[in-house]
This record gives C-alpha cells, sequence and structure tokens, in this order.
C-alpha cells in the first residue's frame, strides 16, 4: 500500500464519500439526499485530482447499481462531475460562504442540468425555447411532495446545504482532533 497515497486524510475523506453514498440507500425525502455533497467534498479535500473524481464517481456508481439506472443518468453524472469541479475550484478557499455558495450553485446547476436532458429527450416539450422554459417551470412543481409542501428543486438545495454542511464541518472539527488529517 503506497503510504503517500493512502494518508489518514485519503482514507477519511473516501470513507465519508462512501458512508454518504450508502446514505442515499435509506429511506429519504425526494431528492434530500448527500449526491451534490459527495461531489463538492471530494472535489475540495482529495489531495489528487484524479482520485477527486474516482472516488465520489465509484461511490455514486455503487449506489445507483442498487438503486437502479434511468434514461437520464448521463446527465445526472455530468451535473456531478461539474460539482466535483466547483469543489476542486473551491480548494484553496474553503469558508462558510464558499461552500455554501458552491452548494446552492451545484443545486442549481443539478436542476439546470437535469431538466434540460428531459427536456432534450421527452416528446413532451416542443424543442424550442418557449419549450425548454416550460419543462423548467415543470420541473418545480412537478416532483413536489404534497405531503410535505416541499418541492424537488427546494430538497436538493436543502439537502445540499445540510449535507455540505454536514461533511466539510466535520472534517474541519476532525482536522483540529487529528492533525494528520490537514493537508500535507
Amino acid at each position: 500500500m503506497n503510504s503517500k497515497i493512502f494518508t489518514p486524510r485519503f482514507l477519511f475523506v473516501a470513507f465519508t464519500i462512501l458512508a454518504a453514498a450508502a446514505m442515499r440507500l435509506i429511506p429519504h425525502w425526494p431528492n434530500f439526499t448527500p449526491v451534490a455533497a459527495i461531489a463538492l467534498f471530494g472535489g475540495a479535500y482529495m489531495t489528487r485530482k484524479a482520485f477527486a473524481f474516482i472516488i465520489p464517481f465509484a461511490a455514486m456508481l455503487l449506489s445507483d447499481l442498487i438503486i437502479g439506472f434511468h434514461g437520464y443518468m448521463i446527465a445526472v453524472y455530468f451535473s456531478f462531475a461539474i460539482a466535483v469541479t466547483i469543489g476542486v475550484l473551491i480548494r484553496n478557499n474553503i469558508k462558510f460562504v464558499t461552500v455554501i455558495g458552491a452548494s446552492l450553485a451545484s443545486s442549481v446547476l443539478f436542476f439546470l442540468i437535469t431538466n434540460f436532458a428531459v427536456w432534450l429527450g421527452s416528446p413532451f416539450y416542443p424543442q424550442s425555447v418557449a419549450g425548454l422554459m416550460e419543462c423548467y417551470a415543470a420541473g418545480l412543481p412537478f416532483f413536489n411532495d404534497s405531503s410535505l409542501g416541499i418541492s424537488f428543486f427546494s430538497n436538493e438545495i436543502l439537502g445540499g446545504l445540510f449535507y455540505n454542511g454536514l461533511f466539510f464541518g466535520a472534517f474541519s472539527l476532525a482536522r483540529y482532533r487529528f492533525p494528520a488529517l490537514v493537508k500535507a
């Protein structure tokens, strides 16, 4: 085992990502999952850029093998890659405000990209700017969880903020307790 790669920091971050991916398998509110947080966290804290993509993607793929795939998986994984990239971009400036901004940006981009894919691949909407806007408008209330009155889009934003707060906050606290987690 190469000790330069498999550092305590790497293992902590990788375990957090794998545990978060497993959380997708337990019952949860619609779209209130750690998906975007996995991507941001991996991008921000995996020291090697290749692992920043590989570990979160592997974790997503493993959970998707259990959950199942659908016709718009390419859009989901593309938005996931953008979230990892945002994490990489903020890695040298991880602060409360940047994490919140990155979390919100990832959630909004996920909504825009996945609904664009629905518009592009669906016979329900005209292939025009008006059809795209109709698809985006339909995406907001379409996934409404009427029992809680919270929409799919709101759940994505709230889930991203919650899980990013949890992962980034826990890692920040762990670094104080275990100095080996600080970037070498």
